[in-house]
């Protein structure tokens, strides 16, 4: 189980059963149950809000992947020359669903008690990060839902603008819309990627009107 884990759809004969995207699926959500469980009992006095901020600092690409490497998975992984960087290396997007499919596969074979160990063990740096207040940090699309709730009390809506590639080397092309209008285009290897790259420009041109407006007023 461990093996197909660390096995991304590239280098499987089989996509579904020899990959490790079933256990990714399943390791996203215990990963995502037990952080939920450490923000609730460790910050009694944070809203739903803030909970979800801080839970969504930790539970995304770049500490999953920063992770996995402090593991050693990297070495371990079987991932077609296709899928890696010009480097060789395999990509950030990659090795945090490796991760996510390590805790599904800790979860299946030890139960909860274990994982649960697993994973706050080996997160503790970013959950040391949001106890200093760093809440936030690299997530684009919770800055972009604030700043869009506060000025104009809507939710940004994410959409495929276009896939390309083969299927186990697509890159998405990601629109974040808010009133009809497109507010930022953003690419990846994952969806996940794409979006947060989209936020990303969405809230530089938020920035960059913001600034112009400021500029206009001071002269």
């Amino acid at each position: 189980m461990f093996r197909r884990a660390l096995r991304h759809r590239s280098a499987a004969q089989d996509s579904v059963r020899d990959s490790y995207e079933r256990l990714e699926f399943f390791g996203d959500s215990v990963l995502g149950l037990i952080v939920a469980e450490y923000v609730y009992e460790h910050f009694p006095h944070w809203d739903q809000g803030l909970l979800s901020k801080a839970k969504a600092t930790v539970v995304q690409e770049a500490p999953l992947a920063e992770t996995a490497l402090r593991l050693g998975l990297e070495p371990l992984m079987e991932v077609a020359s296709s899928e890696r960087a010009a480097d060789g290396s395999v990509r950030p997007s990659i090795l945090a669903d490796a991760f996510e499919a390590v805790v599904g596969a800790v979860f299946i074979e030890n139960g909860l008690a274990i994982t649960k160990w697993f994973v706050l063990e080996h997160l503790q740096p970013y959950l040391e990060a949001i106890a200093r207040g760093e809440v936030g940090v690299g997530d684009y699309k919770s800055r972009l839902q604030e700043i869009a709730q506060a000025r104009w009390r809507q939710t940004p809506l994410y959409r495929i603008s276009s896939e390309a590639g083969a299927a186990h080397e697509k890159t998405f092309a990601i629109e974040v819309v808010l009133d009809g209008e497109v507010l930022g285009l953003g690419f990846g290897r994952s969806k996940k990627e794409a979006e947060q790259a989209a936020a990303h420009d969405a809230i530089d041109l938020i920035d960059r009107f913001e600034a112009y407006r400021n500029s206009q007023q001071n002269t």
